[in-house]
């Protein structure tokens, strides 16, 4: 692996580079392991850590997004029902098949409303009932094809549905079981993705913690984040994989542009036995009162529940807040009416805003789910920004990304990702579900996975603040055993504490 160091001074000495891609979220992350197989010269940065920014507040369902087909958005979800296979198939270490429960309360109802929501004359329908998600799951199992990944759905009425699930509201009338994939931990797929692409050779560099700050004539100019020092950097082409802040970098090229308009989405993740043991391991996904399709989730031993879907301006204030809480503690109980979930079982609470391209629609829930690239012109270079995207679908739009490079490039596709593993030397000790972490764990991943930060650690590397299994000595623990593998003086280590520490507080309402 390139170190940090090595690849600044790299850099500095020569600063041509093909194609610089700034934001490496999930998007701007499978375009570079795309490129790097193609032997293109690439340089990827984040202003932050790899997939700390929207990716990182994902809901962990690697999905077709059956809810997407009352908007008439069909060529999404067929594409996001075949990348969610080939997800199952290339990452089995990160990615496993998701059983999935929809608890069913009406039987014809919002059979009139669907024809009128799909040709944009209803913002939002009445309850689906039982036949109207009969149809969305048989749709959902023929965009499967013949390659069976994941097996057909199923229907239960209630005496079925409550003999599997006792604890289920009794007034149930059916439950439809289907299946999606469930992420073990997105933040480690995508860490995998960079250093299967670093893999490729020298002409591949990811640099985290560093950011876009201007431009002149064919000159980008980039900040080191750790030092505040400059780098000059002459590339070809700039991809902007910037997510919610796709506007920002714009902006910063001299382009006035407006192709973001996120939402906002936020969970909990809960430390409830009674919860976790009455969903088994299914998730439960189904339509609140207000219309409002949300989830529960089985999080190894705990269990997460969301989401939000709340219109927003500034994606940097995006945080989950007590009426985001209550709205989804309240949730709960239409499922699972007598099972008491309270707030200080909360361990963990993330926000995060999809980069969903700008629109004027009233209802959050009707913005398209769906990706397209707008080419824009910085002086004579080109910049490809990647506007919309979903996470399970990030494979085909970095390939779609990649092609529309590589013909700006005047190159050809030398080698394909539909078929190539990820993750197949991932580090397993990074998905434990305990704290019983080594001194020389801590230190192979300082060595071969990009840390910079104490939080780069905890939040993204491992398991362990979203299972809630840190308090403050561990957390000292860490920094030591990172700090020496670093080689953090005394007062680094105790502001990296600090910093994690404010992290956790306010980001996501740790407190111990």
């Amino acid at each position: 692996m390139k170190t940090r160091q090595q690849i600044l001074d790299h850099l500095r000495q020569s600063p041509n580079v093909s194609v610089l891609i700034t934001g490496a979220g999930i998007n701007g992350i499978g375009v570079f392991r795309d490129l790097a197989l193609q032997g293109v010269d690439v340089l990827l940065i984040d202003r932050a850590d790899f997939c700390s920014g929207a990716s990182a507040a994902s809901s962990r369902m690697a999905h077709g997004g059956i809810r997407y087909l009352e908007n008439g958005e069909f060529a999404l979800v067929r594409e996001a029902v075949r990348e969610r296979n080939r997800l199952i198939q290339n990452a089995p270490t990160l990615v496993k098949p998701l059983p999935t429960v929809i608890p069913i309360f009406k039987t014809f109802s919002g059979l009139f409303n669907a024809p009128l929501k799909f040709l944009g004359w209803l913002e939002k329908p009445a309850e689906r009932g039982a036949l109207i998600i009969k149809i969305g799951l048989m749709l959902y199992d023929a965009y499967t094809g013949r390659q069976r990944v994941v097996p057909r759905h199923r229907f239960e009425n209630r005496s079925q549905a409550l003999r599997r699930f006792p604890r289920l509201n009794p007034q149930v009338r059916y439950i439809a079981t289907y299946y999606d994939g469930l992420f073990l931990s997105p933040e480690r797929l995508a860490l995998q993705l960079v250093l299967d692409g670093e893999a490729e050779g020298p002409h591949a560099r990811a640099l985290n913690y560093v950011s876009l700050i201007g431009v002149a004539e064919n000159t980008v100019l980039l900040r080191d984040e750790l030092t505040g020092s400059t780098i000059s950097l002459h590339p070809q082409l700039i991809v902007n994989a910037a997510g919610p802040w796709i506007d920002r970098v714009n902006h910063h090229l001299g382009l006035s542009t407006r192709y973001i308009g996120g939402t906002k989405g936020s969970h909990i993740v809960l430390n409830n036995p009674e919860l976790r043991a009455a969903i088994g391991d299914y998730e439960f996904f189904f339509e609140n009162k207000d219309g409002r399709i949300v989830l529960i989730f089985p999080l190894f031993d705990k269990v997460m529940i969301g989401t939000s879907d709340i219109p927003i301006d500034d994606p940097d204030t995006a945080r989950c807040t007590e009426e985001e809480v209550d709205y989804f503690l309240e949730m709960v109980g239409r499922v699972f009416p007598d099972i008491p979930v309270r707030r200080e079982q909360i361990v963990f609470r993330f926000s995060g805003v999809r980069p969903l391209a700008y629109t004027r629609a009233r209802n959050a829930g009707q913005i398209t789910r769906s990706h397209h690239l707008r080419l824009d012109y910085c002086g004579s270079m080109p910049v490809l920004s990647l506007v919309g995207g979903k996470w399970t679908s990030f494979r085909a739009f970095a390939e779609q990304t990649t092609d529309r490079v590589l013909v700006l490039l005047g190159q050809s596709r030398r080698a394909h990702t539909r078929d190539l593993p990820i993750g197949a030397g991932a580090n397993a000790a990074a998905l434990k579900t305990t704290a019983d972490f080594s001194a020389a764990e801590i230190s192979a991943m300082a060595r071969t996975e990009k840390i910079v930060h104490l939080d780069d650690l905890i939040l993204r590397r491992t398991l362990l603040a979203y299972l809630g299994l840190l308090n403050r000595p561990l957390l000292e623990q860490l920094a030591d055993w990172l700090g020496e593998a670093l080689g953090w003086s005394a007062e680094q280590k105790q502001a990296e504490i600090s910093r994690t520490t404010n992290i956790l507080v306010h980001h996501h309402g740790v407190s111990w």
